[in-house]
């Protein structure tokens, strides 16, 4: 049952809304149909479960010791468990190829479906939808920073198949869950120092992306993304698979373009890329993190990033062509805390988002009425959305506000401490 205070708040804050022509119940009804692709790797540093003792390459970087990272593939899920069970909604997972659930012992390029079954099962039992990424990193074919653009033909052709291998295994999640699986290709490659040759690398990686590419699959079941990095640790000089270079790829391909918001300039926000971008493709793949100073991957918080982000994702209607996941790892902090907080953050800007009076905002803009325009958008950062989350997690039964904190400290007490 929903508390009367949190109720009685819902209903004055309603009539507040209503006042513009927002309608909070409608809003909520739209808000329950986003899914946010919460990512598996905030749960146990990045480690996976196909190589767990190879070191971490590629220039990421997972701080802290905080105990209670998950071992196997059972304690990740009940790890996500827990954290689903304190945001609203039904969402997704996003797995990396390293976090397989068999007892075979399998190479990266020889992966199938049948390594991922439990996962599937799993994800049945749950109501989730699976995402899927093909690991290009912490593997001795990685360890000198290339790839799918490696000058050596049999190092790129193993790269080659693992990512078509991924590509199939994301077609099997959308079919068997009925949610269409994202399967988003990522790779480090790049020099540290200033190359010669720019343009080599990056034929070799187009080459190598027509050939992953190749084979038709169900859209239905999987679509495919791209996902461009400006720098990283190790390749300070020269990214391979840049901006540019995947936004030209994407649109001449009909790829999902992935926006990271870590993987800019310092002082570049991805939310002033998505109404260009959208112009020109069919769909935009969102990585919703935040960097401080670099691609520090920490967790989300409610920062005018995300909250711009959110305002273009509802302004120019983009959340039916948006696909949004998280991407944050933080080791320093109870790592069930950060999925809540990170996914409950986006979940809230979107909302926020929907709780502004867009439509007479663009009109006193396209007016010339840019007085109005300032003053209705300044006022409307005092409204009360705050009741209405209240009101969204009351009534899907999620914990109100920092309740949820005392769910996560006994979790980790009874489940977290005990591992070690």
């Amino acid at each position: 049952m929903i508390e009367a205070n949190v109720k009685q708040a819902y209903e004055a804050a309603k009539a507040l809304y209503a006042q513009h022509g927002i309608d909070t119940d409608a809003v909520l009804k739209q808000l329950e149909t986003i899914k946010v692709s919460m990512h598996c790797w905030q749960g146990d540093d990045v480690k996976g479960f196909l190589n767990g003792d190879q070191e971490l390459t590629g220039g990421i970087s997972v701080t802290g010791n905080y105990p209670g990272a998950a071992r196997t593939p059972e304690e990740l899920r009940s790890d996500l468990e827990k954290a689903f069970s304190l945001i609203p909604g039904k969402h997704k997972v996003n797995l990396h190829a390293i976090y397989t659930d068999t007892d075979e012992r399998v190479e990266l390029d020889q992966i199938e479906p049948k390594h991922y079954e439990r996962w599937v099962t799993w994800a049945k039992e749950q109501g989730l939808g699976l995402d899927f990424n093909p690991t290009c990193f912490s593997h001795e074919k990685s360890k000198d920073g290339f790839t799918l653009s490696h000058p050596d033909p049999e190092i790129r052709k193993f790269w080659i198949d693992h990512c078509k291998a991924s590509r199939k295994i994301g077609a099997y999640f959308g079919e068997q869950l009925g949610q269409t699986c994202v399967t988003n290709v990522w790779v480090p490659d790049g020099f540290k120092d200033n190359p010669v040759d720019r343009m080599t690398p990056r034929k070799r990686l187009k080459a190598s992306l027509d050939e992953v590419f190749a084979e038709e699959l169900n859209p239905a079941h999987n679509l495919d993304a791209v996902e461009s990095k400006l720098f990283g640790l190790g390749s300070e000089a020269y990214v391979v698979g840049s901006h540019e270079f995947y936004m030209g790829y994407g649109v001449q391909n009909d790829k999902l373009i992935c926006l990271d918001a870590g993987h800019f300039h310092p002082t570049e926000v991805i939310s002033n890329k998505l109404s260009s971008l959208a112009l020109f493709t069919s769909g935009i793949l969102l990585h919703v993190s935040r960097p401080m100073r670099w691609d520090s991957d920490h967790v989300v918080i409610m920062d005018d990033e995300l909250i711009e982000i959110g305002r273009e994702l509802v302004r120019h209607d983009l959340l039916g062509v948006t696909h949004i996941g998280l991407d944050f790892f933080d080791a320093s902090i109870n790592r069930v805390a950060a999925w809540v907080v990170g996914t409950r953050n986006t979940i809230k800007a979107l909302l926020r988002a929907m709780l502004e009076p867009i439509e007479a905002l663009k009109k006193a803009e396209l007016e010339g009425d840019y007085t109005t325009r300032l003053a209705l958008t300044e006022e409307f950062k005092s409204y009360p959305f705050g009741a209405i989350w209240d009101y969204y997690c009351a009534s899907k039964g999620v914990p109100v506000r920092e309740q949820w904190i005392a769910d996560v400290k006994a979790y980790e007490q009874e489940v977290l401490l005990p591992r070690g």
